[in-house]
Parts: C-alpha cells; structure tokens; sequence
C-alpha cells in the first residue's frame, strides 16, 4: 500500500495480517497461544504473551482507524534467548484517543508483562510496538 512504512521480515518470523476487528484481536491471540505453546514456553510466559498482545491490538482496534478500516500486522520474531511479539498499525498511530478522557492501562500492563518494550512512530503514519519476552522452552527432566 502506498505511504506504508516497509518492514523487513527475517526467514525465522511467521507474520499474520488482519483486519483491525474486534473479533480479530481473539483470533491473534488464539494464533499467538498455540505458537507459544509449540514452541513449549513456559505457561506463565505464554499468558504474558497473549495478555501483551491482546492490550497491543486493542488499541489499535481501538484508537488506529477512526472511522476507516485498517489492518493490524503482528510479527512474531525470535531474538536471542527471546521471543519479540510487533504490532503494527497504519492508520494515525498513537495518541490520545477521542473517545477516552485519558490514558488507558494497557500500555503500563505490556510493559509490567515484557522483559523490555518499544514503541515506534510510523511514516508518516501508524505506529510499531515491538515486546520482548523470555523465551527459553522447558527442559524435559528425563
């Protein structure tokens, strides 16, 4: 699409792209879940996961779109010793949502879940929250 900032996916990362529904935002979490649980993480770091990128794609559901519709990109990377969860949105990125008088929790409960978070602006629009979590799978005691 024109005016989208390009974002580089490695051999390794397994990309899903929706629209940004309500109802999509489950199916992410559903997809993200049994991603983790393939990768046999631990039950604690998986519900981090999926609580992280379910306050993630919220917003953007929420906040990103206005009255148009956009698509919620959602990349999950392993780094090192851990799993990196991005979401990505084009449409007016972040800021301060009309329909609330404040800011919500969800960015302070992704950063209490993650071991580190960062947020991107996009150009010219959009914006990229990119969340590392410990990602050591369990070793099987024999």
């Amino acid at each position: 699409m024109k005016g989208r900032k390009q974002f580089t996916l490695a051999s390794t990362d397994v990309r899903l792209t929706l629209p940004a529904r309500p109802e999509n935002v489950a199916v992410i979490r559903h997809v993200l879940g049994a991603f983790a649980e393939a990768l046999d993480l631990p039950a604690d770091v998986v519900e981090d996961m999926r609580l992280a990128v379910t306050e993630a794609c919220t917003n953007v559901v929420r906040h990103a779109y206005q009255d148009e519709l956009g698509p919620i990109d959602v990349v999950i990377r392993p780094s090192g010793d851990g799993l990196e969860l991005i979401v990505i949105d084009h449409g007016r990125g972040m800021g301060r949502s009309p329909d609330t008088s404040g800011p919500g929790l969800g960015l302070s409960l992704i950063a209490a879940v993650a071991e580190s978070v960062k947020i991107e602006s996009g150009s010219p629009r959009g914006s990229r929250l990119a969340m590392v979590f410990p990602c050591k799978p369990r070793l099987m005691v024999v």
